[in-house]
């Protein structure tokens, strides 16, 4: 993405994490913010019951690294020709507001279309830019967990209640990517035919593309998937799929979704080698058939055992598995650890490195480097600079309140 410019008007994580993608493969992105408060993410010190240190910022590290930021606001004629003067410059405009905003500061699409006829203008929203809701604003646990049915088939039907999500930003950085993704078959498009296109993705389709299987399964028959409680592993007609607690409250996940070639060795490497020759479970068939008092024996066996034995014990087992880890416990998992999947940069409180997750596709097995997530306004004149702006007008600019 080198050369690409794009140039982002939006706040918090779904869309500002597209232009953390972006960045990460090497465009140039501007983030907007406003002159004093900057993205309204920057104020928010609480996420999931943890208070947050504000110079050391997850909800804004996540998403920002490897940008620019230039203060502008935007609900002023100078600082909204300072916006088209970068767009003019830019590949890419990139915008999670909603309508009325865009249209009330004169940054939609026919807006920014005027000065950049062939800029590609991408759209983050909860519901869709179409239809009675596209002026309802929202966030992943309200259109991607809630609404789109993903926290209703997570959560056992058992509770009788709804797990809340647990994980603040997590459709936002999914979509993101979805994002990232549609801008760069757009800019493949551009390059193709000429043609400049707007892109829409929104929390709840985000949702139902990762839930797509099990939605159309919905469609198909008007029955619903949940999840189960834990130790459940019934009903069911593979005793290789499914959860199993162990001695001392961990949890192995066996998931031999075909185990045609793969009984003998599970069964053994479950301690459990008399079953590979019992004839209920020896064949794929008669294993299916007695899959609930195989999974039973299972159950038992892992359950008379801990979590360490299991994970060290399973791990030349042919057949697929995993342990049941916590986010924390995958900062130090050595597979995590061999493909890159950490980024260090430097933090801008002048201490340790923070440590920043890389995006899901890696180029040439090259790991990702990245710098941290600016401070608001950081790089305004630099930028403007960069753009052919004297040093006299944006004083005159910055004086004005147009810009900090």
């Amino acid at each position: 993405m080198q050369g690409v410019r794009v140039l982002e008007v939006a706040q918090f994580t779904f869309v500002p994490a597209a232009g953390a993608i972006l960045a990460d493969w090497g465009a140039d992105v501007i983030k907007v913010e406003h002159p004093v408060r900057g993205d309204t993410q920057r104020g928010f010190i609480h996420m999931g019951g943890f208070e947050l240190n504000p110079d050391r910022h997850p909800l804004i590290e996540h998403p920002n690294r490897g940008k620019r930021s230039i203060g502008i606001d935007i609900s002023t004629d100078g600082g909204r020709e300072v916006l088209y003067e970068i767009a003019k410059t830019s590949d890419v405009f990139l915008t999670n507001y909603l309508p009325v905003q865009r249209q009330k500061h004169k940054f939609d699409v026919e807006h920014i279309r005027e000065v950049n006829p062939g800029i590609i203008y991408a759209r983050g929203s909860a519901y869709g830019d179409k239809g009675p809701q596209r002026d309802v604003g929202g966030f992943d646990g309200t259109a991607f967990w809630t609404r789109s049915g993903i926290g209703h088939a997570l959560t056992p039907e058992e509770l009788g209640g709804a797990l809340s999500q647990g994980i603040p930003a997590f459709g936002d950085s999914i979509g993101g990517m979805n994002i990232a993704g549609g801008i760069a078959a757009a800019l493949f498009h551009r390059e193709r035919t000429g043609e400049a296109v707007e892109i829409d993705v929104s929390l709840l389709s985000t949702a139902w593309w990762a839930a797509g299987a099990s939605v159309t399964q919905g469609m198909e028959t008007g029955e619903t998937m949940r999840s189960q409680m834990p130790d459940t592993v019934g009903p069911t007609v593979n005793p290789f799929l499914g959860n199993y607690l162990t001695s001392d409250g961990g949890t192995i996940n066996l998931c031999i979704v075909s185990p045609t070639g793969y009984i003998r060795d599970a069964f053994e490497h479950l301690d459990l080698p008399e079953l590979a020759d019992d004839p209920r479970f020896c064949d794929v068939m008669p294993l299916f058939e007695n899959a609930a008092e195989a999974a039973r024996l299972i159950a038992d066996s892992i359950r008379s055992k801990p979590f360490d034995y299991w994970r060290e014990r399973l791990k030349t087992m042919k057949g697929q598995w995993a342990p049941f880890q916590s986010l924390v416990d995958l900062a130090g998992d050595e597979q995590a650890i061999a493909n890159d999947m950490i980024v260090e940069v430097d933090a801008a409180d002048g201490g340790p490195p923070f440590k920043v997750v890389r995006g899901p596709v890696q180029f040439n097995h090259e790991p990702l480097r990245t710098t941290r997530a600016p401070l608001a306004s950081e790089h305004t004149e630099l930028i403007l600079m960069d753009i052919g702006m004297d040093w006299d007008r944006i004083s005159e600019l910055k004086d004005s309140g147009a810009i900090a």
